[in-house]
């Protein structure tokens, strides 16, 4: 496993460098100034804009920008906001803390549904429970997040009044009413994001486990005489979630793009709005900084899915 390992992580490195350059440069290429606005301000004389381009070194070549922006990067400095005026790194850490709290509670909601139904849908196909499933996760999936937000929104919090719909980072209460006002203003966001990831997982559950329950090993393991609930979750379960282990790892990192909708829709301080809000102001330190991220975590997450195989299926060995 050790050796696996180190192969897998000396094959990522020249996979981000890869990554870093071709970001890199369609950043620095795109149209936009980030300092757009001092070009139109009286108040800033020509020669301090200049001035200030040259010491950011925006006028270099974009090969030397680059090698820069690596070595810098290797040396753990993210590089400087162009509209912060702070250090990339403060930024995204001062934003990954909701957005990691965000998308981990929707993806344990997501596994908390998709697993258990598509398995009992999987387990009694074509029953009314299969229907009413299949038929639930089609919807979920094909209705897009912003639409299921704004609706959360209209239901929970206009109409009903028992939910905030705009997330707040500055909550005043201390103790267990602080932990309950989070807990509230989270609801609706965990909920919009876990439902839709859950509607596509379950479909995918369902399949797997389905063609899984019909090989001649599962018949075999019956005709033993052990339980349906021991046949299932032992010989069945277990083998049918390799398909779909893959698939969560795959869209783990999407999530953190997927989020930007929803974190816009309730106003949630994270990576998202601040990915968003960097590409509206041309901040490109910022825009390179999270998309490397969301790129290296693709990798992260390939990796982590492979380890996982060889816990599912011990045939799988690592050499």
């Amino acid at each position: 496993m050790g050796n696996y390992l180190l192969r897998r992580l000396l094959i990522a490195v020249p996979s981000l460098l890869g990554i870093s350059l071709i970001l890199f440069t369609v950043l620095a290429l795109a149209p936009g100034d980030p300092f757009e606005d001092l070009a139109t301000n009286p108040n800033v004389p020509a020669e301090v804009r200049l001035a200030l381009r040259a010491s950011l070194g925006l006028d270099d070549p974009v090969w030397q920008r680059y090698l820069h922006w690596l070595g810098s990067m290797l040396q753990g400095n993210w590089g400087f906001s162009f509209v912060s005026r702070i250090d990339v790194d403060t930024l995204i850490w001062q934003r990954l803390p909701v957005t990691i709290a965000i998308i981990g509670a929707s993806q344990i909601l997501a596994l908390m549904v998709a697993l258990p139904v598509g398995i009992l849908a999987a387990v009694k196909p074509y029953s009314w429970f299969d229907r009413i499933a299949s038929t639930m996760a089609f919807v979920g999936f094909s209705l897009p997040t912003f639409f299921t937000g704004v609706l959360f929104i209209l239901v929970f919090s206009i109409e009903l009044g028992w939910l905030p719909f705009v997330f707040r980072a500055d909550i005043s209460e201390t103790g267990w009413q602080w932990w309950v006002e989070q807990i509230k203003q989270s609801i609706m966001p965990v909920a919009v994001l876990g439902l839709f990831q859950a509607a596509s997982w379950m479909r995918y559950v369902r399949s797997s486990v389905l063609d899984v329950i019909r090989l001649d090993y599962v018949s075999t393991a019956r005709s033993k005489g052990l339980a349906e609930r021991a046949v299932v979750m032992k010989h069945v379960v277990r083998n049918a979630l390799i398909p779909v282990v893959t698939l969560i790892a795959l869209q783990l990192p999407q999530l953190f793009g997927g989020a930007i909708v929803t974190e816009q829709i309730f106003r949630i301080p994270g990576i998202g709005s601040l990915l968003i809000d960097a590409i509206l102001r041309n901040d490109t330190p910022v825009v390179m900084a999270v998309t490397f991220v969301l790129s290296a975590l693709v990798i992260i997450f390939n990796l982590l899915a492979d380890v996982v195989y060889g816990w599912l299926d011990p045939r799988i060995s690592y050499t």
